[in-house]
């Protein structure tokens, strides 16, 4: 008798310690087995209108999950769709489902590479952040127009688009509208230090003159070789009191940036933009200038050019003159060759 019980107590520890290995077993295979195999680092974004449902959308359109029930389990026990954290999470190959569950539960986000683009109107400028990160572009522009802000933020609606500097920032998708503005300020800062600050002032121009300068001088040219020699020659004009007369900011008046050939009867444009009717700079960049267009103008050539016209050959460069004479010389000859291609307008 005492075999026997003997037997069946054996038989049930058996039947346990079996019935425990097939359930870590199912527990490993749920859990911590390999679920997830994109073919490289793959990115989900949660935005506020997600829900449990959309997220576990996201997770199988991204993540080529072999099986899905473990990260289902999980979210349900840890009453996931109680603490959802928007942001931009990495599914990683190889991931398995405990894994990913704990980024997402606990917002351990990936940044991402948010890219600042020398664009030419504000409008533009909230597209291309609204584009990269969860801020919606209407949120920024309206921040962008609104003077009361920019007065806050040290600038007038003119300028306000000083505060930003061309570059690659990392960012998380899901930075607050004012925090983003704090991180371009702090990036400004940064970028104008002592020593562009110092040449700024050799000038005798602010870091938003140098901006505004530097917008003309990019939408004049795009040969970087050329850039601090156009710079130099806006700024002989400044010290002269002479009018910039670039034809860029004629194009920024009319909002019509594809113009290849400005007419008499557009110059007369009212706006304090026009640079043939009033001297000095505009009211602000007509575009965000780039690093190397900002450094062209605090390092600029240093010449007797007071006008430049574009060259005959159409290549992007510029026949400079100290002279009106030599100046209507290159002109001529440039005007006969948009008058050949028919380039009128």
């Amino acid at each position: 008798m005492i075999k026997k019980n003997k037997k069946i107590l054996l038989s049930i520890t058996a039947i346990l310690f079996a019935g425990c290995l097939i359930s870590l077993g199912l527990v490993y295979y749920y859990l911590f087995y390999p679920q997830f195999h994109p073919q490289k680092e793959a990115y989900i974004y949660i935005d506020r209108d997600d829900s449990l449902d959309s997220i576990y959308n996201k997770v199988l359109a991204k993540g080529e999950v072999q099986n899905f029930t473990g990260f289902k389990w999980i979210a349900k026990k840890e009453n996931y769709a109680k603490k959802i954290h928007t942001g931009r999470y990495a599914i990683k190959p190889g991931d398995n489902a405990y894994h990913l569950f704990r980024r997402l539960e606990r917002a351990n986000q990936t940044p991402l590479n948010l890219t600042v683009r020398n664009v030419r109107t504000k409008e533009r400028l909230a597209r291309s952040i609204g584009k990269q990160l969860m801020i919606d572009s209407v949120e920024i522009a309206s921040k962008l127009m609104d003077s009361t802000f920019c007065a806050k933020m040290g600038y007038n609606q003119a300028t306000i688009i000083c505060l930003f500097i061309p570059e690659t920032y990392e960012v998380y998708w899901n930075i607050s509208l004012d925090h983003f503005f704090k991180r371009m300020q702090k990036e400004h800062d940064k970028f104008w230090n002592k020593n562009r600050i110092a040449k700024a002032k050799a000038i005798g121009l602010t870091p938003e003159e140098v901006s505004t300068i530097a917008s003309i001088v990019e939408e004049e040219t795009n040969n970087n070789q050329e850039k601090p020699i156009v710079a130099g020659l806006y700024i002989n004009r400044l010290h002269a009191s002479m009018p910039l007369q670039a034809d860029p900011t004629i194009k920024f008046a009319l909002q019509d940036f594809g113009l290849r050939r400005i007419l008499n009867s557009q110059l007369k444009i009212d706006s304090p933009y026009n640079t043939y009717r009033n001297i000095g700079l505009p009211p602000g960049p007509i575009r965000i200038p780039s690093v190397k267009g900002i450094d062209s103008v605090l390092n600029y050539v240093k010449h007797n050019y007071l006008y430049m016209c574009a060259k005959e050959d159409f290549s992007g460069t510029h026949n400079f003159a100290s002279t009106y004479h030599q100046h209507m010389a290159n002109a001529r000859k440039y005007w006969q060759a948009l008058n050949k291609r028919k380039i009128f307008q």
